[in-house]
């Protein structure tokens, strides 16, 4: 049942949101001619690797540049109209194509990079129990304004204690969520541990 709500979702989203999809399509390539899709490996249910899709907001080969991986606000890999797509979570919407295919989930923890899960120790790992989200439970109580620490916590109560209750009311303040802060320092709140 999770899965035919999760395609019922994700598909009516995307028909919803295909002109504001198009729009920030055309703008990233407009605005410097590279790529419009950005694709990253992350890992997902049972620590299984799929390949993210995000509206490129950033420099081709930010990740090779500056501070890597972790971005900051203000940072100058973003592109002006990335600086838009970010703030709105625009550049987000392709995940719901991830849905679609089944390597995601409508609702969960947000899926990491693979050298963040591998500094998981065995309880975290727990984190890995269910699909990964577009949205979830450390999305709606602060996103990345939370420090990394707390946004595992959060997933983890989630992991355990999930229910379509829960799901409902993740949905129903996701919206309000988009637009709280995006940015938690340079390493987004991940630390490596010591």
């Amino acid at each position: 049942m999770n899965r035919a709500l999760d395609i019922a979702i994700a598909g009516f989203g995307l028909v919803v949101t295909s002109p504001l999809l198009a729009a920030g399509a055309l703008a990233v390539k407009l605005e410097d001619r590279g790529p419009v899709l950005y694709k990253q490996t992350r890992v997902g249910l049972d620590g299984a690797d799929f390949e993210l899709l995000k509206l490129r907001t950033m420099v081709v080969g930010a990740e090779r540049q500056g501070a890597g991986f972790a971005v900051d606000r203000g940072d100058a890999r973003i592109t002006k109209g990335g600086r838009l797509l970010r703030r709105l979570s625009v550049d987000e919407l392709p995940q719901l194509w991830n849905v679609v295919r089944g390597d995601m989930s409508v609702i969960g923890p947000r899926p990491t990079l693979r050298y963040q899960v591998d500094a998981y120790d065995e309880r975290q790992l727990h984190r890995l129990d269910v699909k990964p989200g577009i949205t979830g439970w450390a999305q709606i109580h602060g996103r990345a304004s939370l420090p990394w620490a707390d946004r595992i916590e959060l997933d983890l109560w989630y992991v355990r204690h999930h229910d379509w209750k829960t799901d409902l009311l993740i949905l129903l303040r996701t919206p309000l969520a988009l637009f709280g802060g995006t940015y938690r320092g340079k390493t987004g709140g991940w630390q490596q541990p010591s």
